[in-house]
């Protein structure tokens, strides 16, 4: 078995909702895990602190202390952290093990691998399956793929759950791609059509139809669905990269693109609003149908009583 450099601090960018699982698991397990909260929110930081992770204050410090760092972040933000780190990373001289584990397309893997080994890091690609870790549940799954998924894969031994796949950086977020593209995309598929059927007046009928030939199905929405509101804003970019993903290999991208724009309108709405820790509505299927047919509503009546405006020529 090749020998890696010992793994005694883990970086966790950012410690959200997520990260701070991931990295409460890590200490559990007897790692030093620590952050740069510059930027972050207030949130954010209060996960952090109940995690025990560690604020280092800067991104050199954080660089100069972490043996690996986990880039665990919304798909909008992972090329703009990589740049951050390789600059961080030049100035100090410092190197260490980049583990992207955003849901972000083979091609933006490649070019965060690009960014990130310039500057005198180690690439992993990773692709996280599964909720965030919690006390007596396992998971999530972490694929890894790269030369040096095997060195990332060292934290077996403190609690998590990684799985090397063949190939180079990209097939893992690959992988992780495709699977999205299931559960989210049917998400936001089944979220699309439930509120129209409320719209229309065909609530109860398509539930009564749906609990005789689809029962699994329906099982599998009323408990994925209502969970997906505080998450929606995240999701939004992660339907993107899915939708940049099939369009690289010749697929419609529309599809996922679809799906990103339910995600946002449900963004925008106060369910979008709420953090997953202060939940008040949309905690059931109904309540979360109901909130958002009337959301709705309520656009297209505006959208109907405003003034059109005059056209000259």
């Amino acid at each position: 078995m090749a020998a890696f450099p010992t793994i005694r601090t883990v970086g966790i960018m950012s410690p959200g909702e997520m990260g701070h699982a991931i990295g409460r698991r890590l200490r559990e397990h007897g790692l030093r895990v620590i952050t740069c909260l510059q930027g972050r929110s207030a949130r954010t930081a209060a996960l952090a602190a109940a995690a025990g992770i560690d604020d280092t204050g800067d991104d050199a410090t954080l660089v100069q202390e972490a043996d690996v760092l986990l880039a665990v972040l919304v798909p909008a933000e992972a090329l703009g952290l990589a740049r951050r780190i390789a600059l961080a990373l030049r100035t100090t001289g410092a190197t260490l093990l980049y583990v992207d584990c955003n849901a972000i397309s083979p091609q933006t893997a490649r070019q965060i691998e690009q960014v990130v080994t310039a500057a005198g890091a180690r690439f992993v690609d990773a692709g996280i399956i599964g909720g965030p870790p919690a006390p007596g549940r396992a998971g999530p799954r972490i694929y890894a793929s790269g030369t040096h998924a095997a060195e990332f894969a060292q934290l077996r031994e403190y609690g998590l759950d990684i799985r090397i796949i063949d190939g180079d950086a990209g097939q893992a977020s690959g992988l992780k791609m495709c699977y999205a593209a299931l559960t989210k995309g049917l998400t936001a598929l089944a979220t699309e059509l439930l509120v129209a059927a409320e719209l229309m007046g065909l609530s109860e009928p398509l539930r009564a139809e749906l609990r005789s030939s689809q029962p699994d199905l329906l099982t599998w929405i009323e408990r994925q669905a209502p969970g997906m509101p505080p998450k929606a804003y995240r999701w939004v970019g992660e339907m993107e990269e899915i939708a940049a993903t099939f369009g690289a290999l010749g697929l419609t991208p529309k599809l996922h693109q679809g799906a990103a724009e339910l995600y946002r309108f449900v963004a925008q709405t106060p369910l979008g609003e709420e953090t997953p820790e202060q939940r008040r509505r949309g905690q059931t299927l109904d309540d979360l149908i109901a909130v958002l047919a009337g959301e709705l509503q309520t656009r297209v009546a505006g959208d109907s009583a405003a003034p059109t405006g005059s056209r000259s020529g």
